[in-house]
This record gives structure tokens, C-alpha cells and sequence, in this order.
């Protein structure tokens, strides 16, 4: 679907197709967990030593159940949360020592996309002034400067001049996500993470955000973060894949790599588990889950997947399996040779 409007914003600052948007390696995010007085805390690691790179105009999309991890990952490349150790950067800039100042200024860099549309845009402000707030905080443009980008990005997203005066609770469900993405884009940022987008709107409007979304990227050269647990979406946008469990990544490449053979049983899992995503690469590998998810608390000694995995061996149960290269991917298991 393509958008055309009277009026265009400024297309996002040009970033040269070799320099990476975000570049993240052996990020960690722990937590303390106090347990009172007369208890020592405890340590929860939801992210464990995760490395991705996200270019311009690509999108990288991450996956898992709930509790593996994405939301935090999100959380820390969005700057609202600093990792416990670990390299990070945005747009060439070193975000882990950054000074404060240096940190506000990265903060136009990357904007985020919430999943209910219907709580992150506030129910007493007209359209117009929600999406001059970005610029009013943050640049020095006029009243009439910023009210001509907010009505260009209303047509950007597909919606109409009038727009611009109504309230939310005037729209539907996906016209708000329009809205948010719209906000989002007001300050041109070069990375969008987008938690869940498209989790909370109807099947049949679904499909319409994530072209919109493709169609954006595509004339802007944005970089996506993509947060989603629905690999029906994530097939529709993706261009690499991050599978993560209890905080680690268990496999990461390229979307046509993981999909048509994965090898990590987890992966595996994650595919059958969803309708007509299955190929004929994944019909001898059908596994279903049983058990819950291992506390954070308290993940297996072991590969972090051994207490769920039909194929654990003992070695899975003492070793944990670190990321490595085979067949055109990362993956983290000691017997993914047996599935090529």
C-alpha cells in the first residue's frame, strides 16, 4: 500500500547504507531482586550476552515466549533502560559511556512504536498536538512550522487533513496506530522499535499496519527493531530473525534461513506451533513444548532449552551451548548438525 500526501515532512536523515544503525554486542540485563532484610537478593539475568547488528532499511526482528527477554532488549535500545554490561551503540555513538548529554541527543535517534494503541496516546489531546509535542520539546520551530510537519505526517500514514483536530477515542484501532507511528516519525529517527505492534488490532487490519510500516521503511530507509511473538507477522516484515529463550538467543540469520530449515528445536517448536508456516524443510521436525518455562530465577545449569528439548542428552544437560556458525546461521545447540 502506498501513501502519497500534498505536503511531505523531511525524510529522515540520509544513512549511508554500509554504516549500521545499532550495533549490540554480549548485551546483559540483570536484575536484583530483593528478597527483605534478612535475605540476600536474588539476580534475574533477562537478557544473557545477546549481539545483533540492524542496518538501515532493514528489519530485525525478534522472537520468543513471554518472559525470554525482547521487551528488556527493547528497553535498552530504546535507552530507556542502561545494560549491566555489554556494547551498544546508535548511529556510530558509544550509548553505554555516553554523557547525559550525548544521551538526550540519541534519544530523537530511536523512537518506539507501543502494541495497544488504544492506552499510548492521551485520551484529552487532540491528534494535532500530539504529534507536535515531540518537536515542541525538542527543536525550535514555530507554532505554524510544527503544525505543517504534524498534517504532513498525517498523510504520510494515511489518514486526512481533518484529522489533525480530533480526539483518539474518534478513531479505530488501527488509524490509532497510525497515529502513534506518525508521533514516532516526527522527530525522523533512523531506528523505530516496535513492541508488539500489530498484537492488539483485528487480523484484517493487521496486514494494513505492516505494509504501511514496509511502505515507510522502504521511502524513508528506516531500521526496525520488531518485538513479536506471532511468526505469521514477523514473516511478513522481517529480513533477520532472533529467537530467544529465557534471556539467551538460541538462533539468529537471516528469515528465509530459519524458516525454511531451522535448526535449534526451539526454533523448530516456534514454526509448528504456528499455522500455515510450516514448509516441507520443517515436516520431519514437528516438536510440540510440554512444561512451563524454567524460572529466571533459576534457568537449567545446562542448555537454558534442556528441561522442554525432546532431544536433550546429558551433555545438553551439564554444557550450556554457545552461539556458532553452521549452515548460514548462528545457532546455540549441541546436536544442530542432526537437523541439516
Amino acid at each position: 500500500m502506498s501513501v502519497a500526501a500534498p505536503e511531505r515532512p523531511m525524510p529522515a536523515t540520509d544513512h549511508s547504507a554500509s554504516a549500521p544503525v545499532v550495533v549490540a554486542r554480549d548485551l546483559k540485563q540483570v536484575y536484583r531482586i530483593s528478597r527483605g532484610v534478612f535475605h540476600p537478593a536474588d539476580h534475574l539475568q533477562a537478557v544473557s550476552g545477546v549481539s545483533f547488528t540492524v542496518m538501515p532499511g532493514k528489519t530485525l526482528a525478534v522472537v520468543g515466549e513471554s518472559g525470554c527477554g525482547k521487551s528488556t532488549l527493547a528497553r535498552m535500545v530504546s535507552l530507556i533502560e542502561s545494560p549491566t554490561s555489554g556494547e551498544l551503540s546508535l548511529n556510530g555513538v558509544d550509548v553505554v559511556h555516553a554523557s547525559p548529554q550525548q544521551r538526550h541527543a540519541l534519544r530523537s535517534t530511536v523512537q518506539l512504536v507501543f502494541q495497544n494503541p488504544f492506552g499510548s496516546l492521551n485520551p484529552r489531546k487532540k491528534i494535532g498536538t500530539i504529534l507536535e509535542s515531540p518537536l515542541e520539546i525538542n527543536t525550535q520551530l514555530s507554532n505554524s512550522e510544527r503544525a505543517a510537519q504534524a498534517r504532513a505526517m498525517l498523510g504520510l500514514v494515511g489518514l486526512r487533513p481533518e484529522h489533525y483536530d480530533r480526539y483518539p477515542h474518534m478513531f479505530s484501532g488501527g488509524q490509532r496506530q497510525r497515529i502513534a507511528i506518525a508521533r514516532a516519525l516526527m522527530l525522523k529517527p533512523a531506528l523505530i522499535v516496535a513492541d508488539e505492534p500489530v498484537s492488539a488490532l483485528d487480523v484484517s487490519i493487521q496486514a494494513q499496519v505492516l505494509n504501511l510500516l514496509a511502505d515507510l521503511q522502504q521511502e524513508l530507509k528506516l531500521a526496525y527493531l520488531f518485538i513479536s511473538h506471532d511468526l505469521g507477522v514477523v514473516r511478513h516484515i522481517a529480513h533477520d530473525v532472533l529467537v530467544m529463550y529465557l534471556g539467551h538467543a538460541v538462533e539468529q540469520g537471516d528469515k528465509k534461513t530459519l524458516f525454511t530449515q531451522p535448526l535449534h528445536p526451539y526454533t523448530q517448536a516456534l514454526l509448528a506451533s504456528t499455522p500455515g508456516i510450516v514448509g516441507t524443510g520443517n515436516s520431519k521436525k514437528r516438536i510440540v513444548l510440554s512444561g512451563e518455562l524454567p524460572s529466571p530465577l533459576n534457568p537449567p545449569s545446562g542448555c537454558v532449552f534442556s528441561t522442554r528439548c525432546p532431544h536433550v542428552t546429558a551433555r545438553c544437560e551439564q554444557e550450556r551451548p554457545t552461539l556458532r556458525a553452521l549452515d548460514g546461521r548462528q545457532v546455540a545447540c549441541h546436536l544442530a548438525e542432526k537437523f541439516i
